[in-house]
């Protein structure tokens, strides 16, 4: 039995994706911070067998997982016809994360993403594809992760990468995600990402159907229009270590996230109280302080700080005796920008 492994992050996005069409394509550009500590490890094994249709078994942190790997059967199906070797092997998945899934910490990102370079990594192994080194191994997983999960094809490159087609972002695609590292200050290398747990519940409506949602939004074609003004205010912000622009257009778009399913038909709400209160008193304490404190929040209800690693001192005292009581079991996940997906080896 061959098999290979890799470990792909979670991301954070600044610039939202809320809404697609097609086969996994985006409204929106979105942009995104390549997390380190939030990762997801996945680990295929095959062996040969006689064709017949996709043969598999999946394993989520040691255990069977019916709900994941029905989903996880969907994608490998839906993508047969790209890679119609799939149905020659017996496959066996094994993942896990280093976080809780389904809270609004992009696991599904970070998973898809890491299943798409085992499957490209299969490919190279049985000579049908790009081999590692080269820019379209990275292009092609990006391609399959999106088409697993749209915000996964951005976990493929490290510190920063963009994803939809924008004027504003050279080379852009709708197909896969783009590096935008190169395009960090000094500053913005080094940000701390400290995730707030919330809860660690599993979201009441997930991000497929929040998406779906979008496409009866009133306030939808509006959505897309800022998402591409903010795009434009954020880069130069990035670029010259503007915090103050950067925390502004990042509360922001994670505001109106949150509003675009406040007023989907019908509504719902992922924040909770205690994200509430989060938010007022980061707030407050930056109103003080007068510090480049800021949050950020994906589709659920757990809030990301971001902040440069130069606060951390500062940071940590307001963390413990203010913010980690308002959190699940004062539940956190230290985090910072990282290199991107790695392969492991296997013993």
């Amino acid at each position: 039995m061959n098999q290979t492994c890799w470990k792909s992050p979670s991301n954070i996005a600044i610039i939202k994706y809320w809404g697609k069409y097609g086969r996994q394509l985006p409204k929106n550009a979105s942009l995104s911070f390549t997390l380190s500590a939030a990762y997801s490890q996945t680990t295929l094994r095959y062996s040969p067998k006689a064709k017949g249709g996709i043969q598999l078994r999946f394993l989520f942190e040691g255990q069977e997982k019916p709900a994941f790997a029905q989903r996880i059967q969907g994608f490998l199906e839906s993508i047969l016809e790209e890679l119609p070797f799939l149905d020659e092997y017996a496959l066996e998945l094994d993942s896990k994360n280093s976080f809780p899934h389904s809270a609004g910490i992009a696991s599904s990102a970070s998973s898809m993403s890491a299943l798409a370079l085992c499957l490209c990594d299969m490919a190279a192994e049985l000579g049908l594809g790009p081999t590692s080194d080269q820019a379209e191994f990275w292009q092609k997983a990006s391609y399959f992760a999106r088409l697993g999960s749209g915000s996964a094809c951005r976990s493929l490159y490290p510190m920063a990468a963009s994803w939809g087609e924008s004027k504003q972002l050279k080379g852009s695609s709708n197909l896969w995600a783009s590096p935008c590292g190169e395009l960090l200050h000094d500053d913005f290398k080094a940000v701390q990402d400290t995730i707030l747990l919330v809860s660690r519940a599993e979201k009441s409506v997930s991000s497929t159907a929040g998406h779906k949602l979008m496409e009866g939004n009133p306030f939808a074609p509006l959505r897309y229009q800022l998402a591409e003004e903010n795009l434009g205010k954020l880069l130069p912000a990035l670029q010259a270590g503007d915090w103050a622009t950067f925390g502004q257009i990042a509360e922001e778009e994670a505001l109106m996230l949150h509003a675009l399913m406040m007023t989907s038909r019908p509504s719902y709400l992922l924040m909770q109280p205690n994200s509430l209160a989060l938010i007022e008193k980061v707030r407050d304490w930056r109103q003080q302080t007068k510090l480049p404190l800021y949050f950020t929040l994906d589709a659920g209800p757990n809030l990301h700080l971001l902040y440069p690693k130069s606060m951390q001192p500062k940071v940590q005292p307001f963390l413990q005796e203010e913010l980690l009581p308002l959190c699940e079991n004062g539940g956190h996940l230290a985090d910072e920008l990282g290199c991107g997906p790695e392969k492991l080896r296997l013993l």
